[in-house]
C-alpha cells in the first residue's frame, strides 16, 4: 500500500545496509530520486555501489533501512509491480544465443503483457518506440551476440525503456566502452532525465558523472560520504580522501568536464599540468 505521506519521491531509501556471507557490504545510505533528475552514484571499487543500486531496485535483499518507491515498500512489491515501477539495466547483460535485438526489446513489454496474453499492436508499438528512442533502429534485426558493447549496453536501454517505468536505474553501463560509446550512453541517459524520467547512473568516470548528473553520490567503504551538485560533492578535499589521489575536477560551460589529476607529481600539488583547464574553467577546491 503507498503511503501517502511520502516526499513526492520516485524512490526514497533511507538508512539501506545490505550484509552478504556475515559481511557488510553497504551500510546506513541513503538515496532519492525525482522524476527528471539523473543521481550518479560514485566512488572506487567495493564501495557497495553496485549493491546499493540492486538494493534499490528490490533485487538484493537488505538487512536495515527502508525503501520507498513512490511512498511503497520494495518489500511488499513483487515481479509485475515492481517492474511497472523501475527499470533496471544490469551491469553485464546476458546475451543469448538466436535472439534478434527487436525481439529481446519486446521482452521488455512483459509486465505489460502478463501471463496468458499475447502482445498486442500496442505493445509492438511501445517495443518500437524504445528502439527508436535508444538509437538502434539500424540494428534492429540483428543478432545480440553480433553487437559491440556500445550497441549491446544502447538495446539494454531500449529493453528498459519497453517497461515504460517512471524511473531506470543503470548499473555501469559505460563500463568497458570506448569513448565513443560512452558518450553516446551518456547523452542518453541525460536526455531520459530531460524528459522526465527519474535516472539512477552507477559510474567510475568521475568527468562523466559530473557532467551529466544533476546529483553526485559519493560512496566510500559501503557508506555514502556525500550527496550533492558535482561541485560540492566532488572537492579536491573528497578526491584525495575517498580515492587517494590529488585531483581537481574542472566544470566548464556547456556540460564539458574534465579531472586534473597529478599522475606523477607528489600529492599535495595543487597546479594542474599543462593542457588542462583554461579561463573558462571552474576548478572545483
Amino acid at each position: 500500500m503507498t503511503d501517502p505521506s511520502h516526499n513526492g519521491a520516485l524512490l526514497d531509501a533511507r538508512g539501506v545496509a545490505v550484509t552478504i556471507a556475515g559481511k557488510t557490504i553497504v551500510s546506513d545510505t541513503d538515496l532519492e530520486v525525482r522524476a527528471g533528475r539523473l543521481v550518479a552514484v560514485v566512488g572506487p571499487n567495493g564501495a557497495g555501489k553496485s549493491t546499493l543500486t540492486r538494493a534499490v531496485a528490490g533485487l538484493q535483499r537488505t538487512s536495515a533501512g527502508e525503501i520507498r518507491w513512490r511512498g511503497e515498500d520494495v518489500r511488499k512489491m513483487r515481479g509485475r509491480h515492481l517492474a511497472l515501477t523501475r527499470a533496471f539495466v544490469p551491469q553485464r547483460p546476458r546475451v543469448p544465443d538466436g535472439v534478434r535485438v527487436r525481439e529481446a526489446v519486446r521482452v521488455g513489454r512483459s509486465p505489460h503483457v502478463g501471463v496468458l496474453r499475447r502482445a498486442t499492436s500496442k505493445d509492438h508499438e511501445a517495443a518500437d518506440r524504445a528502439i527508436e528512442r535508444a538509437g538502434v533502429e539500424e540494428f534492429a534485426d540483428r543478432l545480440l551476440n553480433t553487437l559491440s558493447g556500445g550497441e549491446l549496453q544502447r538495446v539494454q536501454i531500449a529493453v528498459a525503456l519497453a517497461q515504460e517505468a517512471p524511473a531506470l536505474l543503470a548499473d555501469e553501463p559505460t563500463s568497458h566502452l570506448d569513448l565513443g560509446a560512452t558518450v553516446i550512453v551518456a547523452r542518453l541517459l541525460r536526455e531520459l532525465a530531460d524528459e522526465g524520467l527519474g535516472v539512477v547512473l552507477v559510474a567510475h568516470d568521475l568527468a562523466l558523472a559530473a557532467a551529466v548528473a544533476d546529483t553526485v553520490v559519493v560512496m566510500s567503504e559501503g557508506r555514502s560520504v556525500a550527496t550533492g551538485n558535482p561541485a560540492d560533492a566532488l572537492t579536491r578535499e573528497r578526491l584525495r580522501e575517498v580515492w587517494g589521489v590529488d585531483a581537481g575536477l574542472e566544470l566548464k560551460p556547456g556540460g564539458r568536464t574534465g579531472l586534473g589529476v597529478a599522475w606523477l607529481d607528489a600529492p599535495g600539488g595543487d597546479q594542474p599540468g599543462p593542457g588542462h583547464g583554461g579561463d573558462d574553467a571552474v576548478r572545483v577546491p
